[in-house]
């Protein structure tokens, strides 16, 4: 069996929920002593305000192709058995699970370290928009993470007085990158 047969990735449809069984099952194997999971769910408040649900929208083809291509990423850095990764588009009411992502692996640090690590660049790159709907309005999101791949490719707007600074982000690490905002006078200009 090839990586890509140890790897199922799915856009669901709209008022379908995720089945969790189904994708701890689909990375289960004997070899396999750990397998770790994130689950992305719909939380109540953001900033004081009261969320009613998240509204989700993607370029299928696009998200699904980009998904694939972090999973190969996340089996050239992490000696990973099978990943699953799932997300829901249209409307996820609050308590209602958005994303979940499941990874077997030998040992736990492969497992942890690449669910971390798919999470976040499916937050930076992959064609998937999310709408905060608020008991009294809704606003279009972009994630931090998608934020900060935009500023450290040089995408700083540069119409804003601040500029935003990251630092690399070690692939193999659990650690946030850190990010330092800076008058745009203090950075130089390269």
């Amino acid at each position: 069996m090839n990586s890509e047969d140890k790897t199922l990735v799915e856009i669901i449809d709209e008022n379908k929920w995720i089945d969790l069984a189904k994708y701890i099952n689909y990375v289960s194997a004997p070899q396999a002593g750990a397998i770790a999971t994130f689950s992305g769910t719909t939380r109540d408040t953001f900033e004081g305000k009261t969320v009613v649900e998240l509204r989700y929208e993607a370029y299928v083809p696009m998200a699904i192709r980009n998904l694939k291509s972090i999973c190969s990423s996340a089996r050239s850095s992490w000696d990973l058995h099978s990943i699953a990764v799932a997300h829901r588009v249209g409307s996820v009411p609050v308590g209602e699970i958005s994303v979940f992502i499941a990874v077997s692996a030998t040992h736990r640090a492969d497992a942890l370290d690449a669910c971390k690590f798919l999470i976040a660049e499916l937050k930076a790159s992959v064609p998937i928009w999310k709408k905060e709907v608020y008991s009294n309005g809704e606003v279009w999101k972009e994630n931090t993470e998608f934020l900060e791949r935009r500023f450290k490719h040089g995408k700083d707007g540069s119409c804003c007085r601040r500029k935003i600074k990251t630092e690399a982000r070690d692939i193999k690490g659990c650690g946030k990158p850190k990010v330092k905002e800076e008058d745009a006078a203090d950075i130089s200009t390269s």
